[in-house]
């Protein structure tokens, strides 16, 4: 439980600042605003993408052994 808990925690956080990196600088392009709503969007986001993470990531595990035929 523990190494899960760690893997969501890092997964999540690397999902959540490049993704929201990526979003603001489509919506907004590198402004001087830029830097305030990424951070922003980031603060947002990463509790939700771990949430989301630790919620569903056993089912996206399962179904992609079933895809691979691991199990």
């Amino acid at each position: 439980m523990k190494q899960r808990l760690w893997f969501t925690m890092f997964m999540s956080f690397f999902l959540s600042f490049f993704m929201t990196g990526y979003v603001t600088w489509l919506n907004l392009g590198f402004s001087e605003l830029y830097l305030a709503q990424w951070l922003r969007a980031f603060c947002m986001a990463w509790p939700a993408a771990g949430l989301i993470a630790f919620t569903f990531g056993p089912i996206a595990q399962r179904w992609a052994h079933r895809l691979t035929g691991i199990i």
